[in-house]
């Protein structure tokens, strides 16, 4: 089939040409937009989930519906051991310049307010080469959200921003990606400011997306971030939307899939949206012609799995040192027998990944400690592990 007019399109990040399986959180947030606008008490958004589910496709296509709404939005990226001031600046930078708001002299406020709050990132007395600016011509507004504290600086931020979308009947979105990575002081400020704008009612919301943990991380800085934010998790697709998300790009192209392929699909990629799009492409670029049958996907499969084994899985294995590709190897092994050989989606208690070393838990803290910070396992409840990434213990094994 015409390599061409290939329709699938594996990426991180990257929206597929069928945005299946993900309807309810559209239609939900439309409605959280317009009760925000409006002045109606809603929460802020998590989305958690593993790593090839679609969570920053989500993201942006939430962020893409309050665009449509007129709303002032920013996204920025959580990185390990970046503070949060300058990205969230530069989003929020943007977000004003969206919001279209007409009073000029209200705008150049919150935007002196936005970069005073980028400017303490420098620490006090820094010089003016020394401080890093977001672009804004505005001068730096004195005395609000550059107290140096974090969550009292944020509150401030938020609060003159929420009162710039209310003069438009509007509202301000910040979307932040990877939100497990923020620091701690970071994610207890952004908590206490979400809680400030719920007590308000003032129109802005985050919005967040993050691996399955992300709720302990907020729960442990805040207790009330339990009730904070509306948390929603973000899962491999039903056979139904996932034959969506291979049937649909493929009518466009004027081609199709046997049911039997759909099915062998299925088997293949779990559901996991971005296997789905690497499994299309290699499937349709590898079919002599429509419908893919079956014995199509056979024939492809090597192929998917070589791409996925080198950009997907190798990736990040390559990041893991000889100790802790032992503890993730080890953590393989105890998922497949606890499964009895049904898979390693769940996670293993970290005792058992000890014992198959024949180590100590303790002797493995620093392995342990590394890969969670590397973010290719992750902790959702005391005493156990799991992978970050769907079908990496299969890999792990095939690897040998």
């Amino acid at each position: 089939m015409d390599p061409i007019r290939n329709p699938y399109a594996p990426g991180a990040g990257q929206r597929p040409p069928e945005l299946a399986g993900r309807d309810e959180q559209l239609a939900a947030f439309e409605v959280v937009l317009e009760r925000v606008a409006k002045g109606r008490p809603e929460r802020s958004l998590v989305l958690t989930g593993l790593r090839g589910v679609g969570k920053t496709v989500l993201l942006n296509a939430l962020r893409g519906t309050a665009v449509r709404k007129g709303w002032g939005t920013g996204k920025l990226e959580a990185r390990p051991g970046q503070g949060l001031r300058r990205p969230l600046s530069s989003a929020l930078h943007q977000a004003v310049r969206e919001l279209g708001h007409g009073d000029e002299e209200s705008v150049d406020h919150v935007l002196g307010v936005i970069k005073s709050f980028a400017h303490r990132d420098a620490g006090t007395g820094a010089k003016l080469k020394d401080q890093w600016s977001p672009g804004i011509d505005a001068p730096a507004v004195r005395g609000r959200a550059d107290s140096g504290d974090i969550e009292i600086d944020l509150v401030e931020l938020f609060t003159d921003l929420g009162g710039l979308a209310a003069d438009v009947g509007k509202g301000v979105g910040i979307f932040i990606d990877e939100m497990q990575d923020l620091g701690v002081d970071d994610v207890s400020a952004l908590c206490a400011a979400c809680h400030e704008l719920s007590q308000s009612g003032l129109p802005v919301i985050v919005v967040g997306a993050g691996l399955p943990h992300l709720p302990a991380v907020l729960s442990a800085s805040k207790s009330y971030s339990e009730r904070l934010f509306r948390y929603q998790r973000i899962d491999r697709l039903a056979r139904e939307a996932a034959d969506r998300a291979l049937e649909a790009p493929a009518a466009d192209e004027d081609a199709a899939f046997e049911p039997d392929a759909l099915a062998a699909m299925y088997d293949a990629t779990g559901g996991y949206p971005y296997f789905i799009q690497a499994y299309g492409k290699a499937v349709w670029d590898l079919a002599p012609r429509s419908p893919i049958t079956a014995a199509d996907v056979a024939v492809a499969a090597p192929e998917a799995e070589s791409e996925l084994a080198v950009g997907f899985f190798g990736s990040r294995y390559e990041r893991a040192t000889p100790g802790e590709r032992d503890y993730l190897m080890a953590m393989a092994d105890v998922a497949l027998a606890q499964s009895g050989g049904a898979g390693d989606e769940d996670s293993v208690p970290s005792a058992d990944v000890a014992a198959s070393l024949g180590k100590k838990p303790q002797s493995l803290s620093p392995a342990r400690d590394s890969l969670l910070k590397k973010g290719l396992v992750y902790s959702g409840e005391r005493g156990r592990i799991a992978f970050t990434v769907p079908h990496f213990g299969r890999y792990l094994r095939e690897r040998g």
